[in-house]
């Protein structure tokens, strides 16, 4: 027991802060139907990692940090430039494309290194297996800054992904608050990215929203439900992984997709239906 919870209480508690912040983000994600973004930006933010790398920069040194984020920001203003009431081209194709733009160049970057298929590898899956104490207490005091920043203006925040043309009707300058609502994803998703991995960051950002949504309509209720789950899920994710000795990363995710899938069939078995009732 004692080697259990030295080996994993580091990566469970990383666990609990990214999945604090991003389940909240994934609630706005899902209001603004951009589901993808989060991954989209979590490539990009990889690709700077990866460009950092091959350029001599020390990996997860300040300076490749910055590049990191630097690169993660010009996604967050594409994002923001791309964002209309007008539907000819679909938001979600734009993030598509980025994603799917990131990764190609991901992997040319990273085939000029000699060890270039682990170093894709450690961007897609992480490694929290290893996350210090100090990592996790840094990441959090970050993280608890962006939450209060989000607080402080999560009027404007809220009304813009769940009711934009009520933001507009009120004046608010929406580009300008979708960009600091992207810029601030951003400086969440490249310090996540550097902790767990593409697709860790992707689960924590989505499946809580998503299951939590299946059962509540009321925000608060889906905060509360998704933070849950994602305690859950991250306990037994976690717990498999030294049991029966495995990526931590991978297991978590794959503890998420099975979640996901037990909460749709309760769903459905309960409900008759993907969607909560009106009064739900």
């Amino acid at each position: 027991m004692m080697d259990f919870l030295s080996i994993m209480a580091p990566p469970f508690a990383a666990c609990l802060v990214l999945m604090g912040i991003h389940t909240y983000l994934g609630v706005h994600v899902l209001a603004r139907e951009v589901i993808f973004v989060d991954l989209a930006l979590a490539q990009v933010a990889a690709l700077g990692a990866a460009v950092a790398l091959v350029i001599g920069l020390e990996a997860g040194s300040t300076a490749a940090y910055t590049l990191s984020l630097a690169f993660a920001l010009l996604g967050a203003g594409l994002f923001t430039a791309t964002r209309t009431r007008r539907h000819d081209v679909s938001q979600e194709a734009v993030i598509g494309i980025a994603y799917a733009v990131a990764a190609a160049a991901t992997i040319l970057v990273m085939d000029r290194l000699p060890h270039g298929a682990e170093e894709i590898k450690a961007l897609l899956v992480g490694s929290i297996l290893w996350v210090s104490w100090g990592k996790v207490l840094a990441t959090a005091a970050l993280y608890a800054v962006i939450g209060a920043l989000h607080w402080v203006w999560r009027e404007r925040f809220l009304t813009i992904s769940y009711d934009p043309e009520e933001a507009s009707r009120r004046g608010y300058r929406i580009r300008l608050w979708d960009f600091l609502f992207y810029a601030t994803f951003a400086v969440v998703v490249t310090r996540s990215v550097h902790i767990a991995g593409v697709l860790l960051v992707f689960c924590f950002l989505i499946v809580p929203a998503v299951g939590a949504s299946l059962f509540t309509r009321d925000l608060r209720s889906r905060l509360l439900l998704g933070w849950l789950m994602g305690t859950v899920v991250s306990m037994v994710g976690c717990a498999l992984s030294y049991l029966w000795d495995l990526p931590t990363g991978a297991t978590v995710v794959c503890t998420f997709g099975a979640a996901l899938a037990a909460l749709t069939l309760i769903r459905v078995s309960c409900h008759g239906g993907m969607t909560p009732d009106s009064h739900s």
